[in-house]
């Protein structure tokens, strides 16, 4: 499914653009840069630069026809994004998130992860406003590629039938579900960036995103048809990654909210099944997916989950073994214990946090240990002669 998947995608943009350009070569009219294969190339290159970051996109794409509207009626024609009133506040954000990056670099974790936690939301919530407003631009651009005199239909062999109805309504979800694949990337690295403890690494990660977004607007400035092939590329890679790269968004978008909602206060576990993510991949299984976990009748612990959360569900059974509840600073973990040693089996969202003596009880598991700081802090307490609490 997914290498037919792609396979169709890649195809149906890649025609476009090749009838595209077959269209520019034998027409006798002169490609000009409003000829409509350059305007489809730059338009795939426009939905991976917005997708890559949505606010910044569509903030750019908004000023632009701002200033190339010179008349009354040009500028009462523009879209609602290029409204001043839309994107001078949004490349205002898109640069105070500049300014406190550049800070972050020397500002400890702990001062700058709630600003980077803003910046997730905002990410997420200007992608879904970005998906709005990428439809008319899209359909607008491909309805004008589709009709006028016909050139890409008779580079294609459709010389005497009007199809472009039928190539607005093909394109216009492609392009969508390129914009997706791409948003779902970048806001992989997004998570990636919150969840990272070294100020150095962030800001690594976001000159990488950065760099990917520069590339994208040299390219189709400098060739439409380099930029779009580019594009291409970006969405193709995006794809190769997308299961990877969704598991980690909604890692993220569950941590976030349980953090922003304070849900451990309110939250109680299920006597019987409880939702949490796969923390390492088991038999085949990958790292952070989603489902309950439960006893079966034979007393094994078993993870149910629909892949992409929609798909027909399965069931994963953890190996037998002894586990316990590893209790952290800002969430837990159930530890497969081995010996001495522990490696981390599931990973509870934070609204778990302080509720992990209720999940032994449910599960029937060993004892609550600290990991990760709170480790640190317990050995602490032990060499300075203090109690610590024991299962």
């Amino acid at each position: 499914m997914k290498k037919s998947l792609i396979a169709l995608i890649v195809l149906c943009l890649g025609f476009s653009l090749l009838t595209a350009h077959a269209a520019i070569s034998t027409t006798t009219a002169p490609a000009d840069k409003n000829s409509p294969g350059k305007e489809m190339a730059q338009t795939l290159s426009m939905i991976t630069g917005v997708a890559i970051s949505p606010l910044m996109g569509v903030g750019v794409v908004g000023a632009w026809e701002y200033f190339q509207a010179k008349t009354p009626e040009q500028k009462a024609r523009l879209h609602w994004f290029a409204n001043p009133w839309f994107w001078i506040p949004a490349l205002l954000l898109v640069t105070a998130c500049f300014v406190k990056d550049s800070a972050g670099v020397v500002l400890p974790p702990v001062l700058k992860k709630p600003f980077d936690v803003a910046e997730t939301i905002e990410h997420k919530i200007s992608g879904l406003v970005a998906t709005g407003a990428f439809v008319p631009i899209a359909a607008s651009i491909f309805h004008a590629s589709g009709s006028g005199d016909g050139a890409l239909w008779s580079a294609a062999g459709f010389a005497a039938i009007d199809l472009s109805w039928l190539y607005n309504a093909l394109m216009v979800p492609i392009a969508m579900a390129a914009f997706f694949i791409v948003f779902l990337a970048s806001n992989a690295i997004n998570i990636l960036i919150l969840i990272s403890p070294f100020g150095v690494l962030d800001a690594a990660l976001k000159a990488f995103r950065t760099s990917i977004i520069a590339s994208v607007a040299v390219t189709s400035f400098a060739n439409p048809w380099i930029g779009a092939a580019w594009a291409l590329i970006i969405i193709l890679v995006s794809w190769l990654i997308a299961g990877w790269s969704f598991r980690l968004s909604h890692f993220g978008l569950s941590f976030i909210w349980d953090f922003v909602t304070l849900r451990s206060n309110r939250f109680k576990p299920d006597p019987t099944a409880n939702k949490m993510f796969l923390g390492r991949k088991i038999n085949g299984v990958p790292a952070r997916t989603y489902g309950r976990l439960s006893r079966d009748e034979k007393g094994g612990l078993v993870l149910k989950y629909h892949p992409w959360l929609v798909l027909p569900g399965r069931s994963l059974t953890l190996p037998e073994t002894k586990y316990a509840a590893g209790k952290g600073v800002f969430f837990s973990e159930i530890l497969q214990l081995d010996g001495d040693s522990a490696k981390i089996a599931l990973l509870l969202p934070p609204r778990y946090r302080s509720h992990e003596y209720e999940i032994v009880a449910i599960y029937g598991l060993t004892d609550v240990r600290d990991t990760g700081l709170l480790a640190v802090w317990s050995w602490i307490k032990m060499m300075m002669g203090f109690k610590t609490k024991t299962a």
